[in-house]
């Protein structure tokens, strides 16, 4: 099986892409972040015309999360069990599905925008609950795995110039510390191998020829269970799709699982 995730940065914008990415690649299963649709602008149809049956949790607004996938959709949870609200509403930043026995959550973390502003204390009192949402899959049988852009370099050697962002968001300890809590869960970080260059970056910024020049960011994750991770046999970042006119500024990161 192969699965994968994505932080499209809009779908309507990215469909072309999207459609020939997936026939390209081969892949089953695909977590999607950044919607940036409502749900009945989610291009349900266009998805089924190629074999992927979808399942959305969008409002319209900057984010929003999908799976789709032509390896079976169920046991859907839409939200974050337990999350918290951001201005009186709980943004749609989660969706879990269970595909062909793997159960996969598709996770847009919040930014944090600065350390001192009130969407840090969102971001981590969101990865709070979703260390506690978790715990039970985390420690079950089957295949289960957290996918998604967690906005969080993991460590320094996954920022291009780490100095460059001392006192930001994205590379603080409690941020940090809540990937270590994923690991507590008993989730265990897939590293993918990169395609090019040493170090396997998803994200890479519009501006400043930051692709090109790779200074980029690995902020696009996949946090997978013990049965989950001792099927993977191959994991990379697809950065040919960070490419040409009309790219995401987030690559695909794909997994391949022997199940």
């Amino acid at each position: 099986m192969r699965i994968a995730t994505w932080n499209v940065n809009s779908i309507t914008a990215r469909l072309p892409r999207l459609l020939a990415w997936l026939e390209s690649s081969g892949t089953d299963v695909l977590c999607i972040q950044e919607t940036k649709c409502t749900e009945e602008q989610f291009p349900f149809e266009a998805l089924r015309e190629l074999g992927y049956e979808s399942a959305v949790n969008a409002n319209g607004r900057w984010n929003g999360v999908a799976v789709v996938s032509r390896a079976g959709l169920d046991e859907v949870v839409r939200g974050l069990p337990g999350g918290p609200d951001y201005e009186g509403v709980q943004e749609p930043r989660a969706i879990s599905a269970t595909c062909d026995g793997v159960r996969v959550r598709s996770v847009y973390v919040p930014n944090g925008r600065e350390v001192a502003h009130d969407h840090y204390a969102y971001k981590l009192r969101w990865l709070g609950a979703l260390k506690a949402s978790v715990a039970e899959d985390a420690a079950g049988g089957r295949p289960f795995a957290v996918l998604g852009d967690f906005n969080i370099a993991p460590t320094d050697e996954d920022v291009w110039d780490p100095a460059l962002f001392e006192g930001a968001t994205h590379v603080t300890p409690a941020e940090r510390a809540a990937l270590t809590g994923l690991r507590e869960a008993g989730l265990s970080d897939v590293m993918p191998r990169p395609l090019k260059y040493d170090r396997p970056y998803t994200y890479w910024d519009y501006r400043q020829l930051s692709f090109p020049k790779n200074k980029g960011m690995r902020i696009d994750l996949v946090y997978g269970n013990e049965a989950f991770t001792k099927a993977v046999k191959d994991s990379y970042v697809d950065r040919e799709e960070r490419k040409g006119k009309g790219a995401s500024d987030h690559a695909p990161v794909v997994v391949d699982l022997d199940i």
